[in-house]
C-alpha cells in the first residue's frame, strides 16, 4: 500500500471538471493534485480562477510545458475534446493518464474523427486505451497506464443499459435514450446558447439525430452484445439548472428479468443504487454532488414495453468522480478512496 500519496498533474485546471477534480481530489488520501495548468489563465491561483477555493487551494495554474513531470505520476486530463491528445501524447511513458475527453474513447480512430471532425495522432493509443466506465470494467482498468473516461450521458445511458445486453433481455432495435442534463455539461467557455437569458425558463433538444455521445453509447452496446447492428435513438435536452443528468431509457422487454439483471449486476457496488420496483422516480437533486448513480425500472402500461431511469450529477459520477474512482481500480486500491464520503447537496 502506498504511503506517499502519489503526485497528480490537473490538466485544464480552470474548467468545471478540472476545478471538479482538484476539489475532490482533496478528500483523497494517497493522491495530492501538486500541479494545475490552463494556459490562457497561467500566472494565476486556482483561488484567483475559482473564489471558493480561498483558504483552501492556492495551486498556481502553469502552462502545460512548465510542470515538473518527472516529479507526476497520475495526469487527470480535462481538456477540450481533440486537445487532449495534443498533450497527452508528449507526456512521459511513466504518467499514468485518466483523460475525461472524448479523444481514446473510441476503440475505431475513423468512428472518432467522424464524431470529432479531426484524425486521431495515436490510433494504437485510442485502441487499446481502457474504456473506464467503472463498475463494468474494473477488471480491464486494473494496471492500465491510459483510461478514457465515458462521456456522462454515455455513463448515465450505460449503467442503465449495458447489463441487458448479455445474456440479451431487451430488444436492441428499438432503444429510444431521452436525456436531459444541466449547463454545466457544455464546459465553462462562452458561448451564446449557454447564457443565462438563452437557458433560464425553457428546456430545448439539441444534436437531434446527430449527437457525438451516439456512437458512443452504440460502440459498447455491440462490444457487450456481439451484435454490430445495435443502434439506439439518443436525443439530449438541456435544462436550466447546473449539474444533473437523467436518462429515460424506453425499451421493450420484461420489467422483472429487467430490474433483476440490474440488482445482480450492481450488488455491492457503492456507487450504483437499483431502487426496489415500485420505489417513486429517482431525481437528479438526490445525487447532486455525488459520485452516485440511482435507477429505476417501471413497467410501462402499454405491454412490453418498460422505462428505465438512471441519474446521476454530470461533473462528478458523469466526470470527475468517475476518473478518480477509475484511478482508484488502476491502482488496485478500494474504488471508494476518497469519494465515500460525499453526500448529496441539499436542497
Amino acid at each position: 500500500m502506498t504511503k506517499t500519496p502519489l503526485k497528480a498533474a490537473v490538466l485544464g485546471a480552470s474548467g468545471y471538471t478540472g476545478a471538479e477534480t482538484v476539489r475532490l481530489l482533496r478528500n483523497h488520501p494517497r493522491v495530492d493534485a501538486v500541479a494545475a495548468t490552463g494556459n490562457a489563465l497561467a500566472g494565476k491561483t486556482l483561488s484567483e480562477i475559482f473564489p471558493y477555493f480561498s483558504g483552501a487551494d492556492n495551486l498556481n495554474v502553469v502552462k502545460a510545458d512548465d510542470v515538473r513531470w518527472d516529479d507526476i505520476d497520475v495526469a487527470f486530463g480535462c481538456l477540450p475534446h481533440g486537445t487532449s491528445q495534443d498533450l497527452i501524447e508528449t507526456l512521459p511513458e511513466h504518467v499514468k493518464v485518466v483523460d475525461l475527453s472524448a479523444d481514446y474513447r473510441f476503440r475505431d480512430a475513423k468512428i472518432y474523427s467522424a464524431a470529432y471532425g479531426r484524425e486521431h495522432l495515436s490510433p494504437e493509443r485510442t485502441a487499446s486505451a481502457v474504456y473506464g466506465l467503472s463498475e463494468l470494467y474494473a477488471e480491464q482498468l486494473s494496471g492500465a497506464g491510459l483510461v478514457a473516461c465515458p462521456g456522462c450521458y454515455p455513463t448515465a445511458a450505460l449503467l442503465v443499459l449495458l447489463p441487458l445486453m448479455k445474456p440479451l433481455l431487451i430488444d436492441t432495435n428499438t432503444i429510444i435514450i431521452d436525456a436531459k442534463t444541466g449547463a454545466s455539461g457544455a464546459g465553462r467557455g462562452l458561448k451564446e446558447g449557454n447564457l443565462f437569458c438563452e437557458v433560464s425558463e425553457g428546456v430545448h433538444a439539441y444534436g437531434v439525430g446527430t449527437h457525438r455521445h451516439t456512437p458512443e453509447i452504440e460502440q459498447e452496446l455491440r462490444l457487450r452484445s456481439g451484435d454490430d447492428s445495435v443502434e439506439v435513438t439518443f436525443t439530449p435536452h438541456l435544462l436550466p439548472m447546473t449539474r444533473g443528468e437523467l436518462v429515460t431509457c424506453h425499451v421493450r422487454g420484461d420489467a422483472d428479468a429487467i430490474h433483476a439483471a440490474l440488482e445482480k449486476t450492481y450488488s455491492g457496488q457503492p456507487f450504483v443504487d437499483v431502487l426496489p420496483l415500485g420505489s417513486p422516480p429517482p431525481d437528479t437533486r438526490h445525487v447532486r454532488g455525488t459520485n452516485q448513480c440511482r435507477i429505476a425500472v417501471f413497467p410501462d402500461r402499454a405491454s412490453g414495453r418498460v422505462v428505465i431511469l438512471g441519474v446521476i450529477d454530470n461533473l462528478v459520477k458523469g466526470s470527475s468522480g468517475q476518473a478518480i474512482q477509475n484511478f482508484n481500480l488502476m491502482m488496485g486500491w478500494d474504488q471508494a478512496l476518497g469519494l465515500d464520503v460525499l453526500l448529496p447537496l441539499f436542497p
